[in-house]
């Protein structure tokens, strides 16, 4: 048996009498003690690790204040391996995530005394979700901009995601609004390489974007990646705003949280959130941190539109989490259940849910079916693979939504519609 030592700096961090306050940030966490270790203290051992705690008692410990920031473990479900800590908002600075995540989301990782810990979801009280922006535009405004009322915007990514040129970049950007697309972006590892360079890039895809508009009637947004070193990202965007951008995108998780709190503050234009990296935090179910978490400080900060999984794509994530996380970034409240916590966002924008990952148009009216009519459908190879090409694929992709919404089945409206029939007859072997 390994000696948990728990008389000294880990010992008082239990209290299932506690009742967590409003003020209060309540974290849930899975934890897998290692051989040798109590469940109970491991959880103990969490709470103080990422607070006032450490492996032995302290001779420079101010009673008073050490009493006032110490975490309550609250909750304790041995069977499930599930706790839930409560967190004195005092510990943390307001307006600062990367203290908030360094703090909670710190040295507990690396402790032996645990083989797997795994960050389930956070209660974010008032006074902290006041400290940042929120979206600055969210789904109502998104949708006031692009005029679209009742059904879910039709996005794409151009492919492949490197390897073509800024002209030809623009070109399949064209094609895809002209097929019907509101949305086009980058994809996520397209920067500013030598083979097709920031500026030029937008610039062509700019003007692309205000011809299409003219030939279709429709507005269109550019999702540009401008994800740099933090200096150089502020001067992209400024770019963007100078040369009639509207929209950027910013791969949030590899650019950190507070370069996505910097943009947030720097530019009035929406920002589309990429999750790339995600599964290095929440693929394993035993150790890291939920794609939950992800979503909640992404609309905390101020994100407009948050990739978040299919179910029924190439992406990892089953229908519950996807749902769950939708909700949890589009409504005013979830309630707290034996699963997850509550959160009220307290006016908080709510931000547009992206199911994208292996979307087709086969499986767009499952996306819609239970994820509503407040998503966007976005697609890359589900639209660039058609075999007549781009502009035949969005509209394909674009009727399969109309069809949906129309409550009319994919195949009957496929009977009028040849693109969307060719589509479903060209996919028709893929799972």
């Amino acid at each position: 048996m390994v000696e948990t030592k728990l008389k000294s700096g880990y010992r008082s961090f239990i209290d299932l009498k506690y009742k967590p306050r409003d003020t209060d940030v309540l974290c849930q966490f899975k934890i897998t003690p290692a051989k040798g270790y109590e469940f109970n203290d491991v959880a103990s051992m969490v709470a103080g690790e990422s607070s006032v705690g450490t492996w032995t008692d302290v001779k420079t410990m101010n009673p008073k204040i050490g009493k006032k920031l110490a975490p309550k473990v609250y909750y304790l479900d041995k069977e499930n391996k599930r706790i839930r800590i409560a967190y004195p908002l005092d510990l943390f600075e307001l307006g600062n995530l990367p203290c908030v995540m360094s703090s909670i989301g710190g040295n507990i990782y690396g402790m032996k005394s645990a083989d797997g810990i795994l960050w389930e979801d956070v209660r974010i009280p008032k006074k902290m979700l006041k400290s940042f922006k929120g979206p600055r535009y969210g789904i109502k405004g998104i949708r006031k901009y692009l005029k679209i009322k009742d059904r879910p915007l039709v996005g794409t990514i151009v492919k492949p995601k490197v390897g073509l040129t800024s002209k030809e970049h623009a070109k399949v950007a064209y094609e895809s609004w002209l097929g019907g697309c509101d949305v086009v972006k980058d994809d996520e590892n397209l920067t500013s390489q030598n083979f097709n360079k920031f500026k030029k890039r937008f610039l062509l895809t700019i003007k692309a974007l205000k011809k299409a508009e003219k030939e279709t009637g429709e507005k269109k947004v550019y999702l540009i990646n401008c994800t740099a070193e933090c200096e150089e990202m502020k001067r992209r965007i400024k770019f963007v705003e100078e040369n009639g951008g509207n929209y950027i995108m910013l791969d949030i998780l590899t650019l950190g949280w507070s370069a996505l709190q910097t943009a947030r503050n720097f530019t009035k234009l929406p920002i589309h959130a990429h999750r790339a990296g995600h599964a290095m935090f929440d693929r394993n179910p035993e150790h890291g941190m939920s794609m939950e978490i992800i979503a909640q400080w992404a609309r905390m900060v101020g994100v407009d539109t948050l990739h978040i999984g299919t179910a029924y794509g190439k992406m990892t994530g089953d229908k519950n989490e996807v749902l769950h996380i939708e909700q949890e970034i589009e409504n005013n409240f979830t309630p707290e259940t034996k699963n997850n916590l509550e959160q009220k966002w307290y006016g908080t924008k709510p931000v547009f849910a992206v199911a994208s990952g292996g979307v087709y148009p086969r499986i767009v009216d499952k996306i819609i079916d239970f994820m509503g009519k407040d998503v966007v459908i976005q697609a890359g190879g589900g639209i660039h693979g058609h075999p007549q090409g781009t502009i035949v694929g969005a509209r394909a992709m674009r009727q399969a939504v109309d069809a949906t919404m129309k409550k009319i089945s994919l195949d009957e409206y496929a009977k009028t519609h040849p693109e969307l029939k060719t589509a479903l007859e060209y996919w028709s072997n893929v799972r």
